[in-house]
């Protein structure tokens, strides 16, 4: 993988100064060489690895790929850059071949002659699979989706084959011995009926002559073993497994606290600077992955590009892709800026419309250079100041993706359970709006006797918790207080 970029010193200027204007955040030298910085990177949750700030998204161009672009340049451009982290999926219609053909020039292709294994070893590859069943014969179920594009893929081991075959073999069927993932998301969490068919088999006993969920097989081809008879040859073809989500902060949630069982080491999440007007992902779920030690990719930065040009829904064509370097009125590095600025993302995957020799006309180039940020580096000032821009694009309607606004919530689940002359009051996380939670507070007839910190809750079985002489738990209350003092 290349550290040196092929922009001259001239135009290295003209880009720091392009990138940084409007929000001082790049953190550039102050004297410049025809040598540009190694890429920042940060550590990916508890996997052993630097992750550069900025993935390639496996969409836009090349998903829908306009006539005048070429793919597979926009995939090698990335790596001439440094980019060290690669999205694609089953759902991504060509996504997956373009990379097949970037990883044939770039002797990525196991079995090969050629085949570059210390580069393979240096980067991150993601595919995802949207089918919440680990084998084929699954019953429906109300709200559980089970989607690919794959004509003859039945259940999610299906897709994880199919990812391989179309990246690595003959797009057939067929991958090489030494082919793998380095992560499989199970995509796009939407409710907690699928996150209880995902556990199938693991909160509950796995009986494999009846179905079980995705998670238990694909930790089968994580392995190497077979519990669940999916995996007779005892491949390993993923080295981790995560999840993603754009829509509903409690399902995210719930599918983190659940995993009692060591599968969970990534995850993919939407979040852009108009995250908070909705049911946020920042006050809820990030910290959360953090604290549970995933490494955490953050998508939707532009909204699947309703930012800029496009109404609210997904992309469906070509004309949807955005091929502009932001706007006057809304700079792209900026909006990349406010979600690096977060300690909690290790990298943002963007996807690509266009790249020109020009660095100043080239999104990936722009991009790669917006993404060079350090965690806190915007004050709260530059950060509301992006905030308020992009809330009046579309009246702050852009993320059609994610659920509605809601309220700073009360504890949820809240018991009650009387031991020796105490009262052990036990509850589940609240849910934050626009401004984190900073602790519980117990009432007793209207008079505080006592606080709880919140942090983020790592499991369902390990609840808050708070121990009182009064035993008349019919008086007690528990309210969830946030850092303005709002309370719920």
């Amino acid at each position: 993988m290349k550290n040196k970029y092929p922009i001259s010193r001239r135009d290295f200027i003209r880009l720091s100064s392009a990138v940084a204007a409007g929000v001082s955040i790049v953190p550039f030298a102050s004297s410049f060489t025809n040598k540009a910085p190694s890429p920042l990177k940060r550590n990916f949750g508890r996997i052993n690895f630097k992750v550069s700030t900025l993935g390639l998204g496996g969409q836009a161009s090349l998903q829908w790929t306009p006539d005048d672009v070429n793919p597979e340049a926009i995939i090698l451009k990335a790596f001439d850059l440094g980019v060290n982290y690669f999205d694609t999926s089953n759902l991504y219609g060509p996504s997956q071949l373009n990379y097949h053909k970037a990883f044939s020039t770039l002797n990525l292709i196991p079995g090969k002659s050629n085949y570059n294994k210390k580069l393979r070893r240096n980067i991150k590859l993601t595919s995802k699979t949207l089918m919440r069943w680990g084998k084929p014969g699954w019953p429906e179920r109300e709200h559980v989706r089970n989607v690919s594009n794959g004509e003859n893929v039945a259940c999610a081991i299906g897709d994880l084959k199919r990812s391989l075959s179309q990246i690595f073999g003959d797009g057939e069927g067929f991958y090489p011995d030494g082919a793998y993932l380095d992560i499989m998301l199970v995509h796009s969490i939407t409710g907690i009926e699928e996150v209880d068919v995902l556990y199938k088999g693991l909160d509950t006993p796995l009986n494999t002559n009846d179905n079980f969920g995705a998670l238990v097989a694909l930790r089968d081809y994580r392995d190497g073993t077979n519990h669940t008879g999916t995996n007779p040859k005892h491949e390993k073809l993923i080295k981790h497994i995560g999840f993603s989500g754009h829509h509903n902060p409690a399902a995210m949630i719930d599918m983190i606290q659940r995993d009692e069982y060591d599968i969970l080491d990534a995850m993919l999440v939407s979040v852009n600077a108009n995250d908070k007007l909705y049911f946020n992902m920042l006050n809820n779920v990030l910290p959360l992955a953090k604290a549970k030690g995933l490494g955490v990719i953050g998508m939707k930065v532009f909204a699947d590009a309703v930012m800029y040009h496009k109404e609210p829904r997904f992309s469906l064509t070509p004309a949807d892709v955005y091929r502009k370097v932001g706007s006057p009125t809304l700079p792209s590095n900026e909006l990349i800026a406010y979600v690096l600025n977060s300690p909690y993302v290790d990298t943002l995957i963007i996807g690509i419309g266009n790249i020109d020799d020009d660095p100043l006309n080239c999104q990936l180039t722009q991009n790669f250079y917006a993404a060079q940020i350090k965690p806190n580096t915007l004050s709260e000032q530059e950060q509301k100041q992006i905030e308020e821009k992009t809330s009046k694009v579309r009246n702050g309607q852009t993320n059609y993706f994610q659920l509605p606004k809601v309220n700073l919530s009360a504890p949820r689940d809240i018991t009650f359970t009387n031991l020796d002359n105490k009262t052990r009051i036990t509850w589940q996380t609240a849910f934050a709006a626009e401004v984190p939670i900073a602790y519980y507070e117990i009432m007793q007839n209207g008079k505080s006797i006592g606080q709880v910190k919140h942090q983020p809750q790592v499991s369902k079985n390990k609840p808050f918790s708070f121990k009182t002489d009064l035993t008349e738990a019919s008086s007690i209350e528990v309210f969830t207080v946030d850092e303005q003092g709002n309370r719920a």
